[in-house]
């Protein structure tokens, strides 16, 4: 896809990836766009199973993350507490620990589908509030994971 060109895509025509490794956490992406050195932001269409979630409870604090609801209800976990969500409604998380959140199919028998666009700035931290954990994105590498209570001296190593 030449990213200098507008670009139509038609969700049926991309091949989802499911992930499915960690109760009770499921999902089907499909990767609208995917990430890259010419891509401004990351767009995506996913697909929850009733009762799962897609990522932990996390914060960014380099990229906004935009949800549009497009079928089915849940749970938007915050850290001013729980928020009912369902088809139409926008979720607009900036980039802060205080935006914080988590989306939960609250259904028993529904998928909830929303359609998500990021900013894709490098690098990132990812925060993990309840897990006490801190994730490092750079475009083009492997996430890296790390727990807070790890932390070394400066001149360690060197």
């Amino acid at each position: 896809m030449d990213s200098k060109k507008i670009s139509i895509i038609n969700k049926n025509a991309i091949e989802s990836k499911h992930k499915c490794e960690h109760e009770p956490y499921e999902y089907y992406k499909y990767e609208v766009t995917k990430p890259n050195n010419e891509n401004q932001c990351l767009v995506s269409i996913y697909e929850i199973p009733p009762q799962k979630a897609n990522y932990p409870y996390h914060y960014h604090l380099k990229n906004e993350e935009v949800f549009y609801i497009i079928s089915g209800e849940g749970i938007l976990e915050t850290p001013e507490g729980n928020i009912t969500i369902s088809s139409g409604d926008t979720i607009i998380c900036p980039a802060s620990e205080k935006a914080a959140h988590r989306i939960v199919n609250s259904s028993y028998t529904k998928m909830l589908v929303y359609f998500e666009c990021d900013t894709d700035n490098s690098p990132d931290v990812i925060g993990y509030p309840n897990s006490d954990k801190i994730g490092i994105a750079i475009k083009g590498k492997p996430n890296k994971l790390y727990k807070n209570n790890t932390a070394i001296d400066y001149y360690d190593g060197e």
